[in-house]
């Protein structure tokens, strides 16, 4: 039963239709004759296939392989209402651009299925036969081309047809009417001859509906889907572990335009001293550079002068930008085809690093360099952080900052350096910026490092104001250097080694761009 609440003049309308309230709208037959009527007809060829479509059926195989004789359902998600009946711009799920190829505003509710087929009948020779489900084009003869403000080509631009996204992505497509019975039909316990069913959970809220109801009716149980379901999301993410050529291609486009970025906040940085809130003048100038090149921000940049430099996650971006102080700009612009870059660098406001802000920040970089030196195929993930932190470690007891011994501040239980460099060295890269999150320790942490891996390596140094354990010269000073690291058969790529690193680079290179 719909939801309505009466109004005082006794007007039974529903909540969710009340927005339109605003609105005028005509509804005789003759305005909607008029609207559908002479309108210039698509006579625009079929699409060329996206670059990422090969790539994306490659990565069903993967999917295929691993879940023979199930039905595997990878929504994009809905859009996300940021104020009223105004969304947020929209961005689907990361495993269903990974695994249909397709970014920027493809498409609300539509949803991936994988439908299970005899072995070696499916897509490639797989086990399966994909069919993207979505909402295509409302034709023009439709009210919804003028009156589904969030789906209609009057308020929202053209829209794919079935034909063009098929043609696009390389698979069949379907109209998301069709949706519910592809996901329940045939659907129950293996063992009675039923399809099994696995769905990325938390992306869609309806499609999660429809297959737990369809479980419910035919006698699952729901505690063991919701297993078999957290398989699923765990080896899609797994999946993105190991990056191919186009991904890695598209990972240099958001880094490139990230360094682009850096250097119109350099550029501005005037701008940015001379305003109260001048943290906000550098995080707007980094925000235009994403808009331009990319699809957004991979992430809210964080824009930290001073004292808000030793906040890991400020993105209030309040603050004011003095000289004498160090500006950690920590940024990542988000191509369209949503791979982000994720770069850190501290740069001086004055273009010259005081004494102090120099020993720290060469302290920093040594510590990322020999991470970096030790990246190759088999070292462990986890040895970057331990290789990185040691190199802190033996510049807080020559600076005569840590309370005990090396050897006790290094120990398990010690970790005394630790209150100084309180976050991990490195993380995965790529549709997401902390990417794969949901791969098990062992194939994240404790992994082996293989070919085609893309991380950062990010250690830090952060000196609070309110830091009584350390001399008062370090305090109100956070020092981060962060890069974009691609392991190859020999060793690693920084992608972003474009933008300068060395202590007497970024003041060169800083005085050359405020010039």
């Amino acid at each position: 039963m719909t939801n309505q609440v009466s109004s005082p003049s006794g007007n039974d309308q529903p909540l969710e239709d009340r927005v339109n309230n605003r609105s005028q709208r005509p509804t005789s037959d003759v305005f909607k004759t008029f609207m559908a009527s002479a309108w210039a007809p698509d006579t625009s060829p079929l699409p060329a296939e996206d670059p990422a479509a090969s790539f994306a059926a490659t990565r069903r195989a993967a999917l295929s392989a691993q879940f023979p004789g199930e039905r595997l359902i990878v929504p994009a998600g809905p859009a996300k209402v940021r104020s009223n009946d105004t969304d947020y711009r929209f961005r689907p799920h990361s495993a269903f651009a990974h695994l249909t190829g397709l970014g920027v505003d493809h498409e609300p509710d539509a949803v991936l299925v994988l439908e299970p087929t005899d072995d070696g009948a499916g897509d490639q020779g797989g086990n399966h036969a994909a069919t993207l489900y979505f909402a295509p084009m409302a034709g023009r003869d439709s009210s919804d081309f003028y009156l589904d403000s969030r789906a209609g080509e009057f308020w929202v631009g053209p829209r794919p047809t079935l034909s063009t996204m098929s043609a696009r992505t390389g698979m069949p497509t379907e109209s998301l009417d069709m949706l519910e019975n592809a996901l329940t039909k045939n659907s129950g316990p293996q063992a009675l001859g039923g399809i099994r069913l696995r769905l990325m959970r938390e992306v869609d809220l309806n499609v999660e509906a429809l297959v737990d109801t369809s479980r419910i009716n035919t006698g699952q149980d729901l505690e063991a889907s919701d297993a078999l379901d957290n398989e699923l999301s765990e080896f899609v993410s797994e999946l993105r572990l190991v990056k191919d050529e186009y991904e890695v291609a598209e990972l240099q486009k958001s880094v490139d335009a990230t360094i682009a970025g850096f250097e119109d906040v350099v550029r501005n940085l005037d701008a940015a001293i001379a305003h109260q809130r001048g943290e906000r003048i550098i995080e707007g100038t980094f925000f235009a550079r994403a808009r331009l090149e990319g699809n957004e921000l991979g992430y809210d940049t964080i824009a930290a002068s001073g004292n808000n430099a030793t906040i890991l996650h400020w993105i209030r971006n309040t603050g004011s930008v003095s000289e004498g102080e160090v500006l950690l700009l920590d940024a990542g612009v988000e191509a369209e085809s949503l791979y982000t870059a994720d770069i850190t660098r501290s740069l001086p406001v004055s273009g010259r690093y005081t004494e102090v802000q120099r020993k720290v920040y060469q302290a920093v970089l040594d510590a990322a360099d020999a991470a970096y030196a030790a990246v190759r195929p088999g070292l462990k993930f986890r040895d970057l952080h331990v290789i990185a932190t040691t190199v802190l470690a033996e510049r807080l007891q020559d600076w005569g900052l840590l309370p005990v011994s090396l050897e006790e501040a290094l120990s398990p239980e010690g970790q005394h350096h630790r209150r100084w460099m309180p976050h991990g060295t490195s993380h995965h890269l790529g549709l997401d910026v902390h990417d794969c999150a949901q791969a098990r320790a062992d194939l994240y942490l404790d992994a082996e490092l293989v070919e085609g891996m893309v991380f950062t390596i990010e250690p830090g140094l952060y000196f609070k104001n309110e830091d009584l354990a350390i001399p008062e010269e370090y305090r109100g000073l956070g020092v981060r250097i962060e890069d974009d690291i691609l392991v190859t058969a020999d060793g690693a790529v920084n992608l972003s080694a474009a933008l300068p690193r060395k202590p007497e680079e970024v003041e060169a290179w800083m005085a050359k761009l405020r010039s």
